[in-house]
Order: C-alpha cells, then sequence, then structure tokens
C-alpha cells in the first residue's frame, strides 16, 4: 500500500515539474519578443512622460527575465502561469514601446503562445 502511494505521489510530482517546464519554455519565447526597434533616442524630447515610458521599457523587461530566472531556480511565484505573467508584462511593454513611437518585434497572443 506505501509503494502505491509512493508511485503516486512521484508521478504527481513529476508532473508538476514537467508542466513548469513547458511554462518557462512558452515565457522564454515570450522574453525574445522584448524588443523597441525604430526609436531614436538622441530625438526624443526630454520630458517627464518619455523618462516613464523609457523607465517602463527597462523595469517590464527586467521584471520578466527576472521572473523565468526565479521559476528556474524552483520559486513558484504567482497563481497563474508564468507564460500568462510574462505576457503581462510584454503587454505593458509594447505600449511603451508604441508610446515613444517604436514598433516591437511581434505581437503574440496568449491563446497563439500557449498552443505552441
Amino acid at each position: 500500500m506505501k509503494l502505491i502511494l509512493l508511485f503516486i505521489a512521484t508521478i504527481a510530482l513529476s508532473g508538476c515539474l514537467f508542466g513548469q517546464s513547458g511554462e518557462v519554455k512558452r515565457a522564454e519565447k515570450v522574453l525574445q519578443n522584448f524588443q523597441c526597434h525604430n526609436i531614436e533616442t538622441s530625438q526624443l524630447a526630454s520630458s517627464s512622460i518619455t523618462n516613464f515610458y523609457q523607465q517602463t521599457l527597462a523595469a517590464n523587461k527586467a521584471k520578466a527575465v527576472r521572473y523565468v530566472e526565479q521559476y528556474q531556480n524552483g520559486e513558484d511565484l504567482f497563481d497563474i502561469p508564468l507564460d500568462e505573467v510574462v505576457q503581462q508584462k510584454y503587454q505593458l511593454y509594447r505600449q511603451a514601446c508604441q508610446a515613444l513611437g517604436g514598433v516591437s518585434a511581434h505581437k503574440p497572443t496568449t491563446s497563439a503562445l500557449l498552443t505552441q
């Protein structure tokens, strides 16, 4: 009886590990899209709103990278899947990029990412 319970527990735990591995891979794919093109920083007017958007770009990318690294180290940070959290950070990043006149690399949707 104990052997059966141990076997079931092992399968359950390995399932959780493989599930997290998939989340990390999908989150890493989203991280590749954190690029903002066609921004000429020398031509941007120095204003508080410009500074805000530039800080938003840097902060959201840094947070997404940190979240993925923490997941890879075994930390479970959120109640929702990691790839959804990184996707939310990407949406904020993309909005800031567009506000600065830039263009982000891709526009992946959550449903498209989940099917990959």
